[in-house]
């Protein structure tokens, strides 16, 4: 549906979009996930034919869309996209979602099917009558999805669509969207900086840093092995130690991190720098001069800060690096875990990821 080649977009001499490759399969979802001023809302622009490429070549559905600009519009209603924060029209809910049909001069008898059908998709049916700008937040966004989908579009793009919404909101607006994506067939290109987000609607995710696809693919895959420290950091490793190959022993390595070993599963070889990732919820906490059989790596410290976060503890341990380990509240205390208490740290082998250093600069992503 989409075959970004090579696309640049800048705005004077800022990059906005670097060098990006990148194929939207038709029938996909697909997530553009990343941090805010990434980059990925001009990607969707770029999608929609609101911008122009200032390099490379961008193709709709097997057509280049640098033509005319007749071409483009043309181009453009087969194809619809929500923003962030959309703008009611001066009217009922009917007439917003209606104004995308008025604009193709659809028969009025249409339209008015058309739009009662948007409205029971969204759940809005019964607002109908009710001026737009007397909505919630969230009921707009419903409208703003209405007032897309009702002009059947092959693909539509979502920018941040539930950003500053409640969760019951943001649970209506996701299950929306997994209900058009597979029952209508449409194509789906999302853009959301909530890494569990992206996970939950998308088969595929591509992320989006610095203007740039840093790694696309499954988002299992991304969410397990992430290529830079940058993603890995994105992903939610809180834990990122630099350190050095010491020792290799069959599918096993040994990597030296400020002035203590640990053993992991790389093909990174003798002497090379690496960097290595564990999330804080695969670290078990154990008394001081513990050890746990299945673990390979024990660490010995002393917790330094106890931060509560709902029903966890995110633990910060002094091990020679800093270390940080997500317990349960109720193991927290079970421990009596307190500052400047000594505590051992437990991992698995295979729970380290390893990015070697020769990784670290990606490279645009088809």
């Amino acid at each position: 549906m989409i075959d970004m080649q090579g696309v640049t977009r800048k705005y004077g001499d800022h990059a906005a979009v670097r060098d990006v490759s990148l194929r939207i399969p038709k029938g996909s979802l697909v997530a553009l996930v990343g941090p805010s001023g990434s980059g990925k809302t001009t990607l969707l622009r770029l999608m929609d034919l609101l911008e122009q490429p200032t390099a490379g070549r961008l193709l709709f559905d097997g057509v280049d869309t640098d033509g005319t600009e007749q071409e483009r519009l043309a181009l453009r209603r087969r194809m619809a996209m929500v923003f962030q924060k959309p703008v009611p029209l001066a009217t009922t809910v009917e007439g917003n979602v209606a104004v995308g049909l008025r604009y193709r001069k659809v028969p009025k008898e249409e339209i008015r099917a058309r739009v009662a059908h948007a409205l029971e998709m969204v759940g809005l049916a019964h607002l109908a009558d009710r001026r737009a700008a007397s909505l919630s937040g969230g009921e707009m966004q419903r409208v703003a999805l209405a007032r897309a989908l009702v002009t059947e579009p092959e693909l539509l793009l979502l920018d941040e669509p539930t950003a500053n919404l409640d969760p019951e909101n943001t649970s209506l607006i996701e299950d929306l969207i997994r209900r058009v994506n597979r029952n209508q067939g449409t194509t789906i290109v999302l853009s959301t900086h909530d890494m569990g987000q992206g996970q939950r609607l998308a088969g595929t995710l591509a992320l989006i840093m610095q203007g740039r696809v840093h790694q696309s693919g499954r988002a299992q895959d991304l969410y397990s092995s992430p290529v830079t420290r940058e993603a890995a950091r994105f992903m939610g490793f809180e834990n990122l130690w630099e350190g050095t190959v010491m020792e290799m022993e069959e599918d096993l390595t040994r990597i030296e991190i400020g002035g203590s070993r640990i053993t992991a599963v790389t093909d990174a070889g003798l002497g090379e720098s690496v960097t290595a990732c564990i999330r804080a919820e695969d670290l078990t906490l154990l008394p001081a001069g513990a050890r746990q059989g299945s673990a390979r790596n024990t660490l010995a410290g002393t917790i330094t800060r106890i931060a509560l976060h709902g029903s966890f503890a995110r633990v910060t341990v002094d091990a020679g690096f800093p270390v940080t380990a997500l317990v349960t509240h109720r193991s927290a205390e079970e421990m009596a875990l307190s500052e400047g208490q000594p505590i051992c740290i437990a991992f698995k082998a295979t729970a380290v990821h390893v990015i070697r250093r020769a990784d670290h600069s990606p490279a645009a992503v088809s």
